[in-house]
């Protein structure tokens, strides 16, 4: 939708897009933690399903009337699936933060098309990443081509390094209302060149007081490794997997630390659009059993996999997710159903049990 519209059709939409929304998701609790864990106001983030049969990352995050939307994937068929989204979600059409975590397809191409995310909104500040081996090439040129006619219609836009030097007006943390916070984390390779692309993600952290959500884009082993060197890195309630569950990423150097309670997974699960190789196709085996020590709480976007999907390639899994964290506590609504992956077929049929799991 335009940025333009008439209001009476804003409240339609709104009004419509919450009796089904609320008639469609099933959802979660989890109780609140003692202590002081709490400030006030409420947060909300949703991991959107893509509507296609290609793994990507899109998440929108919600504290009041602020909007903070980290990547926009899969494939350029994808957009009018996020845009929809979006749309019945952002009811003033202004996302007040875009964080571009790296220069993968699948999660930056719906800011690179001719209508595209900065296009349909009217987009306060963009963080993005600060190195890549992708420079010249199309999508690249792309996207820093929209990036930069949004800055020229008065956003701002830092690299990741430009917030934790404090420097080209980036700062290392954002208040986004309520007294919760967006911060930049630290890393690495904000500096220095890596053989992977993946280890050049912005990775930021949600802080609701003593809650804690962790976004670390596709950050692989060495880039994790840094991550808990360079930052004081809390145990977390949620954790959105690294690099979509697959074999390289949430690797023990990084769970031991932050210890999550609840995992999401952005994929198409168990598609070969990366391997033929079962096991290591998303979410994989190494992921679960690495997982499985810290939570059996794992809940996954679509499916892929043959035998539970039509023509189309791909259904839902958990569908959309929403964690919404209140003074109440922690709930997980989900679109489709609330099966935690250890319960579903898929799981049963394409994975082992981890230890852990074993009896829970």
């Amino acid at each position: 939708m335009n940025k333009v519209r008439l209001y009476l059709t804003v409240i339609i939409a709104l009004c419509f897009g919450f009796v089904s929304g609320f008639s469609a998701f099933s959802y979660t609790s989890f109780p609140k933690d003692h202590g002081d864990v709490y400030v006030s106001g409420n947060l909300k983030i949703h991991f959107l399903e893509l509507g296609n049969a290609n793994t990507g990352d899109c998440v929108l995050i919600q504290v009041g009337n602020t909007d903070v939307l980290i990547d926009a994937g899969s494939k350029k068929t994808s957009f009018e699936t996020v845009n929809s989204y979006l749309d019945n979600n952002i009811s003033d059409d202004i996302i007040e933060y875009v964080v571009v975590t790296h220069a993968h397809e699948d999660h930056y191409v719906n800011f690179t098309t001719e209508i595209n995310i900065f296009t349909e909104y009217q987009v306060n500040n963009i963080i993005d990443f600060s190195m890549s081996n992708n420079v010249g090439k199309n999508m690249y040129n792309k996207y820093i081509s929209q990036r930069d006619l949004e800055t020229q219609n008065g956003a701002n836009h830092y690299t990741a390094a430009d917030c934790i030097k404090g420097e080209n007006g980036g700062q290392k943390i954002f208040e986004l209302g309520n007294g919760i916070e967006l911060e930049i984390l630290d890393n690495y390779y904000y500096y220095n060149e890596s053989s992977s692309e993946n280890n050049y993600s912005v990775c930021v952290i949600i802080n609701q007081g003593d809650r804690h959500f962790l976004f670390t884009g596709d950050l692989e082993k060495d880039g994790e490794k840094s991550l808990v060197e360079l930052n004081d890195l809390p145990e977390v309630e949620l954790f959105k997997a690294g690099h979509h569950g697959s074999v390289t990423s949430s690797n023990e150097v990084l769970l031991s630390v932050i210890k999550p309670k609840i995992v999401v997974v952005c994929c198409c699960a168990g598609n070969n659009e990366y391997t033929n190789y079962a096991s290591s196709q998303f979410p994989s085996q190494a992921f679960i059993n690495r997982i499985s020590i810290y939570t059996d709480k794992v809940y996954v976007t679509s499916i892929g996999a043959e035998g539970y999907v039509g023509e189309e390639g791909f259904a839902s899994f958990n569908g959309n997710i929403v964690v919404t964290s209140s003074q109440k506590g922690l709930k997980v609504e989900c679109s489709n159903n609330n099966t935690i992956l250890k319960d579903t077929d898929w799981f049963k049929q394409y994975r082992m049990v981890p230890d852990a799991w074993k009896g829970a």
